[in-house]
């Protein structure tokens, strides 16, 4: 996925995904880019919400540098790629959402197309997070990256790629520690959902 996605949580975010923590505060309207930061979703022993970074920084890595390129992660890789297959094992999250962004060339410029799906207000990507610490001050930095697949008919004259938008029945699944490789897999198909492309002017 390129560009953004919009985060709008709304009254009910904490009743919707079953969190059972509560943050200080919830942005009321921020359109995202790699980088910020925004509440994401995983399970521990009870569902929990974490401020964390758009753009996944490895346990491993030497500095922070490298999430700047690992905002996405492939569906097809996922599995074998170094600094996401940690992650897909034992630390999958949801990101929440109103909507994402993709971006088209139309006449020589790129055009910004805003995708919702009918009837979700709300829903959640499939993501990833890890948790790197910082050398010096040993401060523990949370991301994540954004699962994407092959495009829907829908989405697939706009942009060869799109995230993965998980089914409300599967969120519950994809953050269950103890659910199988090959069962995950099956999770990460392009959405068969009803998605209502809008032309967006920022």
């Amino acid at each position: 996925m390129c560009g953004f996605y919009l985060f709008e949580p709304g009254h009910d975010f904490y009743n919707r995904f079953n969190i059972q923590n509560r943050l200080d505060f919830l942005p009321k309207k921020i359109s995202v880019a790699p980088g910020q930061i925004v509440p994401i979703i995983y399970q521990n022993e009870i569902r929990v919400v974490q401020p964390m970074r758009w753009g996944l920084i490895p346990f491993w890595a030497k500095d922070e540098s490298i999430g700047k390129k690992m905002f996405n992660a492939r569906s097809e890789s996922v599995v074998e790629k170094p600094a996401f297959r940690k992650a897909y094992k034992t630390q999958r999250c949801l990101v929440p959402s109103n909507g994402f962004y993709e971006w088209k060339t139309e006449n020589g410029k790129k055009v910004p197309y805003y995708f919702e799906v009918k009837d979700r207000p709300i829903f959640g990507f499939a993501g990833l997070f890890d948790i790197w610490e910082e050398p010096v001050s040993s401060k523990e930095v949370y991301s994540y990256t954004i699962v994407t697949t092959e495009p829907n008919e829908i989405v697939k004259p706009i942009h060869d790629r799109m995230p993965v938008i998980l089914e409300k029945k599967n969120e519950d699944v994809w953050l269950d520690k103890t659910t199988s490789l090959i069962m995950l897999q099956e999770l990460l198909f392009p959405s068969k959902e009803t998605l209502i492309p809008k032309l967006k002017k920022f």
